[in-house]
């Protein structure tokens, strides 16, 4: 008889165990999870590490391993207190479905703004009470909206995926626009326009490199776009209310 196939386990998540208990509070899961943001904010993700974060708390290492087991515990940490970041005081959070929208988007952009090494990590599936929080005031900015919960849920994804996008291409260009336009960069663009096989590229832009250059900076370093591509979009997801 053939036995069964072993069953893939994942690692239990860090939140279905009670937080250790210590004398010190600089090693509790919140403290652990603002000392490896820290690092990531001033070195790059790809510094932290549990040697480095013990270290900044003034502790060893296997000390650190009694409240965090392995990195991977250490990053649902430092994401879901990043997710808290992005709460809008319940006092503070609009009755009315666009401008609680609007408040959340912006409040989830200034936080990829704050930590950017967190669009490198939008993939990972990290459940935690501020990520759920989050979903909850997602959920009750769309209360009062009479529309079904898929068109709910699918306004609240539609946002979400705006608000990472932009970070994702605001970040793309800003490092772009540091490098700035090197003169090998120009000449293939100079050569590929002057080839004749790009005449709606080259009539947009009046066949001049250096105009079309300051005309995508200009537009992609314009500090309103995001609001007023956030404006456009609920239009139309409110537009979309209104028919459905």
């Amino acid at each position: 008889m053939r036995s069964a196939p072993p069953v893939e386990t994942q690692p239990a998540l860090i939140w279905l165990r009670k937080e250790p208990c210590s004398r010190n509070p600089g090693h509790s899961w919140a403290r652990i999870a603002t000392a490896a943001i820290e690092i990531a904010d001033d070195e790059g993700f790809e510094a932290v590490s549990m040697r480095r974060v013990a270290q900044r708390l003034g502790a060893g290492t296997m000390t650190l391993y009694h409240y965090v087991r392995n990195k991977d515990e250490l990053v649902t940490l430092m994401l879901d207190a990043v997710m808290g970041e992005i709460l809008i005081p319940a006092e503070e959070l609009p009755q009315q479905w666009r401008p609680a929208t609007e408040a959340i988007a912006k409040a989830s952009l200034a936080a990829l703004r704050h930590h950017p090494w967190m669009l490198d990590l939008l993939g990972e599936h990290r459940p935690g009470p501020n990520g759920l929080r989050h979903f909850e005031q997602s959920l009750q900015a769309m209360a009062a909206v009479d529309v079904s919960r898929k068109e709910k849920i699918e306004a609240i994804v539609l946002v979400d995926e705006y608000v990472f996008g932009f970070g994702i291409r605001e970040a793309q260009e800003g490092d772009r626009h540091e490098r700035a336009w090197a003169r090998e960069k120009r000449e293939f663009f100079r050569r590929e326009i002057d080839s004749g096989e790009f005449p709606v590229i080259e009539e947009f832009f009046g066949g001049e490199i250096d105009a079309a250059r300051e005309l995508m900076t200009e537009v992609f370093f314009d500090g309103a776009r995001f609001e007023r591509g956030l404006e456009r979009l609920l239009d139309g997801i409110e537009a979309g209310f209104a028919i459905s």
